[in-house]
């Protein structure tokens, strides 16, 4: 009965503790990875600008070869918009729409219905190094309410490490082509 009691005890502590450390935790956070792609920043942002690209170097999309994605709006321009559904919970249901557009940075809204839902932001930044040579950065806007926001350290390792290999894809697409 002792055990069971201090085995009690040792849940209802750890649990306590979980809590106070979501407390400590911020809602809200970014997850941010850069690469360096030998091509010049103007070639960088006309390729990661294009939503439809993404089909070739996206592992969310290339995770379930049979997802169905609709596009609409004119692709590279504000409101131009992909929705996607897949039975693969790794890909779910969801749609990112391009909502802002300058000379070296992509601003995307985030939606998710499947398998969480969900809004978020993120961005492509691209900023060039020199002639020839441009770092492309992808930042991922996240906010997660008490106490779920504990999980978040959970998420951001497996979007950072997804975007970085997002990163990884472009840089060997772009660096292969003349």
């Amino acid at each position: 009965m002792r055990v069971l009691r201090f085995i009690g005890i040792g849940i209802v502590g750890l649990i306590a503790f979980l809590l106070i450390v979501a407390f400590i935790i911020p809602k809200d956070y970014t997850i941010s990875v850069s690469t360096t792609i030998n091509r010049p920043q103007q070639v960088v942002f006309d390729y990661v600008k294009m939503i439809k690209n993404q089909e070739k170097y996206s592992v969310w999309v290339m995770k379930d070869p049979k997802v169905k994605i609709d596009y609409t709006g004119i692709d590279g321009t504000v409101g131009a918009k992909s929705s996607w559904v897949s039975t693969d919970d790794n890909v779910g249901e969801g749609s990112q729409q391009i909502a802002k557009l300058s000379d070296d940075r992509i601003d995307f809204n985030l939606h998710f219905e499947k398998p969480m839902k969900g809004d978020n932001t993120a961005a492509m930044i691209v900023e060039p190094i020199s002639i020839d040579k441009t770092k492309l950065t992808n930042e991922f806007y996240g906010h997660a309410d008490y106490p779920m926001n504990l999980m978040s350290f959970i998420f951001k390792g497996f979007i950072e490490k997804d975007q970085a290999q997002n990163l990884a894809n472009v840089k060997a697409i772009l660096e292969k082509q003349p």
